[in-house]
């Protein structure tokens, strides 16, 4: 089949007309014929047999049925009327019943004429079927016969204008008639035979028409596959591209700056992981390519080391480094941290954030220029343009996922080449995510906790132990410790979770009261500075507990904090209860999380507590947080639409991803530029989905 048919607007299908395409086209995104062939059923309802009145179980089961209509009646009831009908086989009678349309109904339905209906079954004083499905037996005789009855994905507003599950069906068989049911194949003969798997035009039909189960599981394995494979071969594509075009600076170089903190001012001994991934970095750097590496670290874990020995490596080759953080609590505190850290070095650090002054910004723009600033640590404002570097050669974002692909593109202006990416997240991402996210960067992982912390332990307690609960924050403080007590926050329903936060201070105050004790309070409704105030006072000791909403989620750093209590608990996701948790156990003291919930919990904030309370991984939690969740939502909203998967689902179909990235890699390891007679096809069908960007559009 010529593949330009597909492009076809679907304005032009039998069937559909303007009003219907317009509606198509706002509600599910169809444009052309192409995007009518991948709607790919949500479900299939089996219609491989017909019941008699008398099979019927009251089970509200979904039943097709052939009979007759002898009689029809209106039925006055609270609000508006009813249409009965009376429905009858050669075993019994039921009713039909209709609570809108009546009129349409009325006018068309033919009495004492054999019909086949298909819907949900009720019974009250005997059986009745609302709104049923309904064809006349000649023409059910004459259509495309399919047992497994395909359910499309749809809307109220479609249901509403009358494009029916019954409607998309039709234009569905239209389409495949227009086009002959013919689909030129898009894997190679190798991939086809090696696993076994059907022809395309095969796979098409037996998806939207599968006789059987049998037929329909070939097809859909044969299709996520190819969806999973064209992913890969992107985003593998991507990299080599990258690796072998995109020239980085070469750090040859290991030199003073680097030797002297490694051996004489490290606080700490370095974990495996830490040596391990530093050595990754460093071969990278010391190519002409230009590094792009994930650095994935559970909180705690020694990042911040990691990426100072890095910008060292830079700055003995004589470049500079810049280290950007999502907001100015987090910049802030790397700029502390790392001031802390290379006090007895002759390095040069400034901070650049949006509450900069004029005159402090000038002296920063002329040192960036003239070299004499090695590490410009910052927020957004570092992007902008009037920020102009001598030499920049190491670029280091922290949590990514709150940046996006255009800014990172940003950076990469700011000179002849670009400088050597290090992208860090203390949110796990689950492998089989990170196979389909980031699968163009490199990724590393510090999967080991640094000496002398201890496991944070975690325990599971109903609101009626309340005052246990705070009995034992009182023993923490008496030790010296700090505590934090977190309220959840949720945009739409903000003024109450205010006042959750407000009632809970006000309890929190009753029992620990002035002078003896000083509580800290911070919530969004407050100005930045007054935040940054209160937040200061607990980092410097002078209140012993935090009460807060989740703005301190990210990055506050006190070790003396060694109680997490999380309120209403239930309402948080997995990421975000493990993240918070994250912000005690700093120090060397036993720490403690304590999740907060009433008795009534879903069985999804079930699985999500028992997960807390079982395990402190990062990984563990980030792969049931994406069973739970799905792939959309994990990476925040900024990302909601990163996996517009048209069949395959990232998760369910983890062995179908890992085999497809097995065959994206052996192919273009033997033939990097899809040269080879064998894998024309697939060069081809490259070639048409990068310039109809159907599956591309959300690659990060």
């Amino acid at each position: 089949m010529n593949p330009t048919i597909l492009q076809t607007p679907i304005d032009y299908l039998k069937g559909v007309g303007p009003a219907r395409a317009d509606l198509l086209r706002s509600e599910l995104g169809i444009h052309t014929y192409q995007d009518l062939i991948n709607l790919f059923p949500n479900r299939y309802i089996d219609k491989t047999r017909y019941y008699k009145i008398n099979e019927l179980q009251r089970t509200s089961a979904e039943v097709q049925m052939v009979g007759k209509i002898i009689h029809l009646k209106t039925v006055a009831q609270k609000r508006g009327k009813r249409l009965v009908a009376k429905f009858i086989d050669d075993t019994g009678e039921m009713e039909l019943v209709w609570f809108r349309g009546h009129k349409w109904i009325k006018e068309n339905i033919k009495l004492n004429t054999p019909y086949v209906i298909f819907g949900k079954t009720k019974y009250y004083n005997g059986f009745n079927m609302p709104h049923p499905e309904m064809e006349l037996l000649t023409e059910h005789e004459k259509n495309l016969r399919i047992s497994m009855q395909p359910v499309y994905p749809s809307t109220e507003k479609l249901t509403n204008k009358g494009i029916t599950n019954r409607v998309i069906n039709k234009i569905m068989q239209q389409l495949f008639i227009e086009t002959k049911a013919r689909f030129y194949d898009t894997l190679s003969q190798e991939i086809l035979g090696e696993l076994k798997l059907i022809s395309k035009s095969e796979a098409m039909f037996n998806i939207h028409f599968p006789k059987n189960q049998e037929v329909l599981a070939k097809a859909q394995y044969r299709l996520k596959f190819e969806e999973l494979f064209y992913i890969q071969l992107q985003l593998i594509t991507k990299k080599l591209v990258r690796k072998r075009k995109i020239k980085g600076y070469p750090f040859t170089h290991v030199g003073d700056h680097f030797n002297d903190f490694y051996s004489n001012h490290l606080p700490f001994e370095l974990t495996g992981a830490q040596k391990r991934v530093i050595k990754e970095i460093r071969k990278d750097m010391g190519s002409s390519a230009q590094m792009n590496r994930l650095l994935q670290g559970d909180v705690g874990s020694g990042k911040t080391i990691v990426a100072l020995l890095t910008i060292l490596l830079a700055m003995d080759n004589n470049f500079q480094a810049c280290l950007m953080a999502p907001t100015a609590i987090l910049a802030n505190q790397h700029y502390q941290g790392i001031t802390e850290l290379t006090k007895d070095l002759p390095i040069n650090v400034r901070l650049l954030m949006g509450s900069t002054k004029a005159k402090e910004r000038r002296e920063i723009a002329a040192a960036l220029e003239d070299g004499s600033l090695h590490l410009l640590v910052g927020t957004h404002a570092i992007l902008e343009d009037k920020v102009q570097f001598k030499n920049l050669g190491l670029a280091i974002i922290d949590e990514q996922h709150r940046f996006g692909v255009a800014q990172r593109a940003k950076l990469w202006h700011k000179n002849t080449y670009p400088p050597h990416i290090l992208v860090m997240t203390a949110t796990p991402i689950p492998r089989t995510l990170a196979m389909s996210l980031y699968g163009d960067l490199d990724i590393s992982i510090i999967d080991e906790l640094p000496p002398g912390r201890k496991a944070i332990k975690t325990v599971h307690r109903y609101d009626s132990n309340r005052l246990k609960v705070f009995k034992f924050i009182q023993e923490e403080i008496e030790k010296g410790r700090q505590a934090y007590i977190v309220y959840p926050l949720i945009q739409e329903s903000e003024a109450m979770d205010y006042k959750d936060l407000m009632d809970g201070y006000d309890s929190v105050v009753r029992y620990f009261p002035m002078p003896k004790y000083q509580i800290s309070i911070v919530h969004g409704k407050m100005k930045p500075a007054d935040k940054d105030y209160e937040m200061d006072r607990f980092v410097r000791g002078e209140t012993q507990i935090m009460v807060a909403t989740t703005v301190i989620e990210v990055g506050v750093n006190v070790p003396n904090a060694s109680v997490m209590i999380i309120e209403s608990a239930e309402r948080f996701g997995l990421s975000q209860l493990h993240q918070l948790r994250g912000r005690v156990g700093r120090g060397a003291d036993q720490s403690f999380c304590i999740l907060m919930t009433g008795y009534k919990l879903s069985s999804d904030s079930k699985v999500r507590i028992e997960t807390m309370t079982q395990t402190n991984d990062g990984f563990d939690i980030a792969e049931v947080d994406l069973k739970l969740r799905g792939p959309g939502d994990i990476m925040g909203t900024q990302q909601s639409g990163v996996l517009n998967l048209k069949i395959a689902d990232i998760v369910r179909d983890n062995d179908i991803l890992k085999t497809a990235r097995y065959y994206a890699l052996k192919i273009l390891k033997e033939d990097p530029a899809l040269s080879l007679e064998k894998n024309k096809i697939i060069l081809y069908t490259y070639q048409q989905l990068a310039k109809h960007k159907n599956i591309w559009n959300y690659i990060s």
